[in-house]
């Protein structure tokens, strides 16, 4: 055979080969782009879903008020539910269930589900150990609960593609349950796929540069849809932080009023204040002044998030304040710094004056924290309500307490009155049975009262009531308690002095009003002197009413033996005459 036999054999041969080589590469090419686009788009899936399921899980986890709680009893909060129920909404996840560590389903987006068990080998083998379980399976399309009538009318087949995910959820290394989603995957599947058999038949076709091309593409594209889709899905899930950050705002402003409104003193009510903003306004420090009793200063009561009040502060300090409107430094071109806010770092801040029933209370300071500047300036919306509840706070505790001191004060000498007294006087006794602890009761009565409303006049005599009760205040100390018991007759309770001590302070007592003047009008009236009756616990009695008659009974001693005087009880050799007139209260000027 000669050599253009053997090229031609040759060629032939080439040729078959090349022949059989295509064919058997567009056989190849055919069976593949059949055959390889399934399982290769089901692990991509697979490997997509199961990242997705992860950060799933930890938002489930993250919303829930108290994990540990829902899963081992079962029992889901308002907000829980209400994040719950709104998940298949802002996903592509159709069903969605909470089983506990037995494998029970707790809570489903199909109510049916609930209290079924899960006896799957996966569940305790896979999902118990901690271990995230996929799988995928063809469903009866009627088993997809995110499609209506309509929809299933238009698919030509019967079964749905379905990626069922189950992702345990742990805390502390303990298993608590797991948190299953069901998604359905056959629109993307089968767009995945087709797209795999038309990058197969251009490989095909265009050998390797089209292969490399189109690979390229479906990547890019692939990308893109993915670029998409996460775009979509960010933007849900800030909807849905909004919505919630919304709701945790209302659910925390109605518990600081619920909180506020049973207060039962300014203290506690500025210690709940503290707590609350932390949590309500967790981006800027702050601090709370209320003005004081004269109002010419305001007093710090309280500062939260590292922030620091001053002890007082003056209202023309504070821009707030002087303007009678909220005060926002940093808002504007030119700003200038209140006094109150030195040393200023420049960092923006407001300046709320605390209105209750259109008068200023007080002000609610807040400053940026540092490195959330951004964010402070939206707090505003916020910051108006709590200051509002702040403000009504303070007014009801400053309108209890008012009511309660007019309740135990005397209107004419702003001692205490006599039902105070005999409450504190009772509280004296108990705490000196337990401690041991000295205490003395001093009973006082305006020599000559009634000459003084005789001769000079009721304002006289009630001016001369005043000065008294003015000396029986100065004289008292810590816990000690000056009280008008009616007419000119006061009571001084001295816990923790000895007899002597109680009688030194009677002696001092009487002479400090003895050397008191008053005037009335352009004349000085008469010197005052009082009688003075000591009485002690528990010589004298165990009981209020035993200790005040003592008291009493050693006052009319001193007031039998010339007034002007102290005396202790059963100490006198002369024993108390009281007449009609001294025991009738209608007569007690008569002293």
């Amino acid at each position: 055979m000669d050599g253009a036999g053997t090229a031609g054999i040759s060629t032939r041969l080439k040729t078959f080969i090349i022949t059989t080589m295509l064919l058997a590469l567009t056989a190849l090419a055919g069976w593949g782009i059949y055959a390889i686009p399934g399982p290769v788009v089901d692990h991509m899936l697979e490997s997509d879903l199961r990242h997705r399921a992860v950060q799933m899980g930890r938002q489930v986890e993250s919303q829930l008020y108290d994990l540990q709680v829902s899963f081992e009893r079962h029992i889901l909060s308002q907000h829980d539910l209400a994040f719950l129920a709104l998940l298949p909404e802002t996903s592509d996840i159709y069903r969605f269930k909470l089983f506990d560590a037995s494998g029970q389903v707790f809570w489903s987006t199909r109510e049916s589900d609930v209290g079924s068990v899960n006896t799957k080998p996966y569940f305790a083998d896979v999902v118990a150990m901690g271990n995230l379980f996929y799988k995928h399976a063809e469903k009866p399309i009627a088993e997809v609960d995110s499609l209506d009538t309509h929809q299933l009318e238009g698919f030509d087949t019967n079964t749905r593609h379905v990626a069922e995910i189950y992702a345990p959820v742990v805390q502390n290394g303990r298993f608590l349950g797991a948190i299953e989603f069901n998604s359905d995957i056959t629109d993307v599947r089968n767009l995945f796929i087709s797209r795999v058999r038309l990058s197969l038949i251009v490989v095909s076709t265009v050998v390797l540069l089209a292969l490399s091309t189109v690979s390229l593409v479906v990547y890019r594209t692939n990308q893109r849809q993915l670029g998409v889709l996460e775009l979509r899905a960010q933007k849900e899930r800030a909807l849905m932080d909004d919505q919630l950050r919304l709701a945790r705002e209302v659910r925390l402003l109605g518990e600081l009023n619920e909180w506020l409104q049973s207060s039962r003193s300014l203290d506690e009510l500025f210690d709940m204040v503290s707590r609350f903003m932390t949590h309500i306004l967790p981006e800027s420090e702050g601090s709370v002044y209320v003005y004081s009793n004269s109002r010419d200063v305001l007093d710090g009561c309280a500062s939260w998030n590292g922030g620091a009040h001053k002890a007082h502060i003056h209202p023309e300090g504070c821009w707030g304040l002087r303007r009678g409107r909220t005060y926002e430094f940093g808002a504007s071109e030119i700003d200038f710094v209140c006094e109150h806010a030195e040393p200023h770092d420049g960092r923006p801040y407001f300046c709320f004056p605390i209105l209750a029933h259109g008068e200023a209370v007080g002000l609610l300071h807040l400053r940026a924290l540092e490195g959330r500047e951004a964010c402070f300036h939206k707090s505003r919306k916020l910051a108006q309500p709590c200051a509002e509840q702040i403000s009504m706070a303070i007014a009801n505790d400053r309108m209890r307490d008012q009511l309660h001191d007019q309740s135990v004060r005397d209107p004419l000498t702003g001692l205490f009155n006599r039902r105070h007294m005999t409450e504190t006087l009772r509280k004296s006794i108990s705490r000196s049975q337990q401690t041991g602890a000295a205490l003395s009761l001093i009973a006082v009565d305006v020599d000559h009262f009634k000459k003084f409303n005789d001769t000079h006049g009721h304002d006289a005599g009630d001016m001369v009531l005043r000065a008294v009760g003015g000396a029986l205040e100065q004289s008292c100390d810590r816990d000690e308690v000056a009280c008008r018991v009616g007419g000119e007759e006061f009571m001084l309770i001295l816990p923790d002095n000895t007899p002597e001590d109680a009688m030194t302070r009677a002696e001092q007592l009487r002479q400090a009003i003895e050397a008191v003047a008053v005037r009335y009008g352009e004349k000085a009236l008469p010197r005052i002197t009082i009688s003075v009756g000591v009485a002690h616990y528990p010589k004298h009695g165990t009981m209020p009413q035993d200790l005040m008659r003592a008291a009493d009974d050693a006052l009319y001693v001193a007031k039998d033996q010339g007034r002007n005087q102290v005396q202790v009880a059963g100490e006198s050799q002369i024993q108390p005459k009281r007449s009609e007139a001294d025991s009738d209260p209608k007569n007690s000027d008569a002293a």
